[in-house]
C-alpha cells in the first residue's frame, strides 16, 4: 500500500508484533490536550487505500487505560488522500502532552461491502421486530 509523508518528522506505521492485525500510528509533533478535550493530532501520512477497501483507526488499549485517553474511532475512505488525523478525547481531569513520535491509535484495515440500497415498502417479519437498544438484555 502507498504511503506518502506529510511531514518531515512523520513514520511509517508499523505492527508491534507478528499477530497484531493493526497498524501503530505515531503523533508526527509535540501536542498538548487540555483536561476533558478532544483534539486531532496529525500523523504527517497519507494512504492510498485501495478500491473496495476502508482503513479504521481504533484506539490503543495501552494509552487508554495506562493515561485516560482515547482515540475516537474513524473512517478512512478508499478516495482521502490527507493527512490520517487520529482524534484523542482526554477523559481526565489534567492535561496530557503528546510527545513526537508516540503511538497514538492503530489502523486496522478491512473489505468493504457497497450493496445496492432499494427503498421498499415492507421488510421480512423477525421475532425482535423493531425492539432496539436493550431489548435483548442489559
Amino acid at each position: 500500500m502507498n504511503i506518502k509523508f506529510l511531514h518531515p518528522d512523520a513514520t511509517t506505521p508499523t505492527r508491534a508484533t507478528p499477530g497484531a492485525s493493526g497498524y501503530d500510528l505515531r503523533a508526527c509533533q509535540d501536542h498538548i490536550i487540555e483536561a476533558h478535550a478532544i483534539a486531532v493530532i496529525p500523523t504527517g501520512i497519507a494512504i492510498e487505500i485501495p478500491f473496495g477497501f476502508e482503513a479504521q483507526v481504533r484506539p490503543r488499549s495501552g494509552l487508554a487505560a495506562k493515561s485516560g485517553i482515547v482515540a475516537i474511532l474513524g473512517t478512512i475512505d478508499s478516495d482521502y488522500r490527507g493527512d490520517v488525523g487520529v482524534i484523542l478525547h482526554n477523559t481526565t481531569a489534567w492535561h496530557f502532552v503528546v510527545k513526537k513520535n508516540t503511538a497514538i491509535a492503530q489502523l486496522v484495515f478491512a473489505n468493504v461491502l457497497l450493496p445496492e440500497l432499494i427503498q421498499v415498502d415492507s421488510l421480512d417479519e423477525t421475532t425482535r421486530a423493531a425492539n432496539g437498544f436493550g431489548s435483548t438484555g442489559v
